[in-house]
């Protein structure tokens, strides 16, 4: 079933499933039904109206993973206006500028992030802060909005006035080469976003997803706002991202996406215990089982028809070891996995599908509403990102870019055309700045990113993301990998370690196993060159790691180094470690 707006979803699964829950925490501290849902919406609406807020104005929103992000972001819709997020992280100049850009008039938070908002609203358009969760002075609380609504506000006519081009959103891009960009998507790309995922995976009302990431982000905004709206998904919000694995045995989500940081940690995780197993035989027994499972997943990806003996087996390892694995983590009721948001190690991927975990790896843009190409489950090709989805149109240019074009593509960039005109060509195809292949039978496979490719001295071109995956898939240790060698007779790589897992290292290999300390650890020091010779066998020649610095630094999401989708911000880790790359390459 189709919609014209988001709008229109809304109304129709809050017809159909009135008393279903729509929204929870995670502890159940709150449950909101559809009915409570529509009925909340109704009156955050009338009451954004009160505000002043009127079709085709923009509402600022910057909150944690909560229900009432739902709660506003449906009711400006439903009062003909633009709801966007920003990311928790910015700084005050940062959000400044973002809401120059957008225009709003109200701005929704809560209260952790007033000193960041009333730095940055001076010389915006910002005349009222609305608080959820507590309404200090200068503030509104969203209780006392919802009563005071514009006793004018007609709320029929005005969400039934909303037209499938209408904006429905600024996606704010993570600024990796940059200041952010204003993705402007309407409610027609919306519908694209439920159209693919309709045509490639069969999801309903009985399905449960988690809202961990960022809610700037159209990942997540995508999956677990618009399409739990179009098909009356259950959400749980989680408002820290830290504890995202370890709620999951609570929530048992159905439908579950994570970037590739977390299927690392969850591999990692499984490895330790199985280092730490005391028994000799379960330990055996749980390798085997995993094995079995890996080689069954590398057959179903390459095409290849599994022997009868593996199938026997791989029904053995199941039954005695793979099913506890995902019952403990807390998937075992998951039909549908997604990685994205950036590359995943082609054998993190092989072991995440060897637990019985249907992962596939999918992607898109900011741009073009989360929707490009997708593994369908049933059929996934581990190392591509699959076919194209549905109404997708790809091909690649003379350079290998990949271009895009469909009813997914945005709008446009708020407020610049020139940088609208660069990404979005006069026949309608979006270049995407990923330099990809696609083979015979439309699978779709990222080389990298067209600007961060590296060229040595000696001509070569490289890909730091094939290079930094093998280094993440060689050890758990390692957080943040970036591979240096533009310009260079060589590759290089900045390593960091995740904090975590080294001190669990640490501590099981009876080691010191100080914060401040874990870098200069020598056990760890000789698992990090360990990891790095691995990591080397799977590369070629040119792309091996001849040298690298095992950095004492943290990198957090939002942070220098990271986006707060954990996309590596090159240009300022290299300006940041400049002293240290230069070492590297000394004599």
């Amino acid at each position: 079933m189709s919609f014209d707006t988001l709008c229109a979803a809304f109304q129709d699964t809050a017809a159909r499933h009135p008393a279903k829950v729509a929204l929870r925490t995670h502890d159940d501290s709150v449950v909101i039904t559809w009915r409570e849902y529509a009925q909340r919406v109704r009156s955050i609406a009338a009451g954004l109206a009160g505000l002043g807020v009127r079709p085709g104005d923009t509402v600022g929103l910057m909150l944690t993973n909560r229900p009432e992000f739902h709660l506003v972001d449906t009711a400006a819709l439903h009062a003909g206006a633009t709801p966007f997020s920003v990311y928790n992280t910015l700084a005050p100049e940062q959000l400044n500028y973002v809401l120059k850009n957008a225009g709003n008039r109200v701005m929704v938070c809560e209260n952790q992030f007033l000193p960041v908002i009333r730095q940055a609203v001076e010389g915006t358009a910002v005349e009222h802060i609305v608080c959820v969760d507590d309404a200090p002075e200068g503030t509104l609380a969203l209780a006392d909005v919802e009563a005071t609504p514009d006793a004018g506000f007609d709320f029929e006519s005005t969400w039934r006035s909303v037209r499938p081009d209408d904006l429905l959103t600024i996606i704010y891009t993570s600024g990796t080469t940059g200041p952010p960009k204003g993705v402007e998507l309407t409610h027609a790309n919306a519908e694209a976003l439920r159209a693919a995922l309709a045509d490639a995976a069969h999801v309903g009302s009985d399905d449960r997803i988690l809202s961990y990431l960022p809610d700037a982000h159209i990942a997540n905004r995508g999956a677990a706002h618009y399409l739990a709206i179009y098909f009356a998904i259950e959400v749980t919000t989680l408002a820290d991202v830290k504890q995202a694995v370890t709620v999951l045995p609570t929530v048992r989500p159905t439908v579950f996406f994570a970037v590739p940081q977390v299927w690392y940690k969850v591999k990692a995780a499984i490895e330790l215990a199985l280092e730490a197993e005391k028994s000799p035989t379960k330990r055996r027994l749980a390798t085997w089982a995993i094995d079995v499972g890996r080689r069954t997943a590398r057959m179903r990806s390459d095409g290849v028809p599994v022997p009868h003996r593996l199938e026997l087996q791989h029904a053995a390892a199941d039954r005695l070891v793979l099913a506890s694995i995902r019952r403990k983590l807390g998937m075992d009721e998951v039909r549908l996995a997604l990685t994205g948001s950036a590359p995943i190690s082609p054998d993190v991927l092989e072991f995440v599908l060897a637990l019985g975990i249907p992962c596939s790896e999918v992607w898109g843009m900011s741009e073009t509403a989360a929707v490009g190409a997708s593994n369908r489950p049933g059929a996934i090709r581990i190392g591509t990102v699959g076919e194209a989805a549905a109404g997708v149109s790809l091909k690649l240019a003379d350079d290998g870019e990949l271009l895009i074009s469909g009813p997914c593509v945005m709008r446009g960039y708020r407020g610049e055309p020139e940088k609208t005109a660069e990404a979005l060509d006069a026949d309608g195809w979006l270049h995407t700045g990923d330099i990809a292949t696609i083979d015979a039978d439309g699978y779709v496979t990222i080389v990298d990113r067209k600007k961060e490719l590296i060229v040595t001295t000696g001509g070569k071109n490289i890909s730091p993301a094939a290079i930094e995956d093998a280094l993440h898939a060689a050890s758990p240790l390692i957080r943040g990998a970036v591979a240096i060698g533009n310009d260079r007779p060589y590759v290089t790589a900045l390593l960091t370690l995740d904090p975590d897992m080294a001190a669990a290292f640490a501590e099981h290999s009876g080691t010191e196993s100080d914060p401040g300390s874990l870098a200069q650890n020598p056990v760890i020091r000789t698992e990090i060159e360990r990891a790095v010779d691995d990591a080397n066998t799977h590369l070629s020649h040119v792309e091996q790691v001849k040298k690298f610095a095992l950095l004492p630094d943290v990198w957090e999401p939002g942070g220098d180094e990271f986006t707060p989708t954990l996309k590596l911000r090159r240009k300022p880790i290299e300006t940041k470690y400049a002293g240290r790359i230069e070492e590297l390459y000394a004599g």
